[in-house]
């Protein structure tokens, strides 16, 4: 695992940018696995900057998405197909037949997530896997105590996630109390790993994904054993953490 701290939101979300735009360059046709929330906001903006300024090319790419809310429809605001429409897909060039979201909405969930497993093997893996990571050290929707080597899969959500996510809600009762993700064990199997963290409410979780043991008590913690995996984040995020880092 490396880790790199940098100054602030900005100098994260360019360097997360330049490290898929690597990617892309040199795998025109790569499988890219991508995150939702507020952190990855920036590392998209700078992906469309660089496809209308530079020429990034996203034909050929392919996306999968970590996860979904259950019950949300794809239109809904807060779904994170809405999301990725929003705030990447629509202002970059990539075939919408080529991006995936798992299916929040199937009344055959467990189906339907081994349809999704099966369309990332058959896609070739994913070349590098976007996270962001929760107050309680979740990774995609896996939350503490998640089996290392699960699978995708429907997941109640942790009260804590769903404090934290209230404000993409208009109220509490809103929030979704589970979501389709993608496991741990699915997310470790891609090739590259990019974690992303700003601010000091993630400090606890940093700390203990980072200098912690590997516990299922702290999905990242396993980042620990992935052989290409990096972190990036602020010197708030890195705040509790006791080594020193780049």
């Amino acid at each position: 695992m490396k880790v790199i701290v940098k100054e602030d939101y900005d100098e994260i979300s360019r360097l997360a940018a330049k490290m898929i735009a690597e990617v892309v360059k040199k795998k025109p046709d790569a499988v890219l696995g991508l995150a939702t929330g507020s952190t990855p906001v920036g590392t998209y903006r700078e992906l469309i900057r660089m496809h209308k300024e530079d020429g990034l090319d996203f034909s050929r790419v392919l996306t999968f998405n970590l996860d979904e809310y259950r019950g949300l429809k794809p239109d809904h605001p807060a779904s994170y197909h809405y999301f990725m429409r929003e705030n990447l897909f629509r202002d970059i060039n990539i075939k919408p037949a080529n991006t995936h979201v798992p299916d929040g909405l199937g009344d055959n969930i467990e189906e339907s997530c081994k349809e999704y497993e099966k369309a990332i093997v058959k896609a070739g893996g994913i070349d590098i896997q976007v996270l962001g990571i929760g107050g309680n050290g979740h990774i995609g929707f896996n939350e503490p105590s998640s089996p290392l080597s699960s699978r995708t899969r429907k997941q109640n959500l942790d009260a804590r996630t769903i404090r934290d996510n209230a404000r993409f809600f208009k109220s509490m009762d809103e929030v979704p109390k589970s979501a389709i993700t993608m496991g741990i064990g699915t997310i470790m199997e891609a090739r590259q790993i990019l974690l992303l963290a700003n601010g000091g409410s993630k400090a606890d979780a940093i700390a203990r994904t980072v200098e912690g043991p590997v516990t299922e008590s702290v999905p990242a913690s396993v980042l620990q054993r992935h052989a290409n995996a990096t972190i990036i984040i602020d010197r708030a995020a890195a705040s509790k953490l006791a080594g020193r880092y780049p």
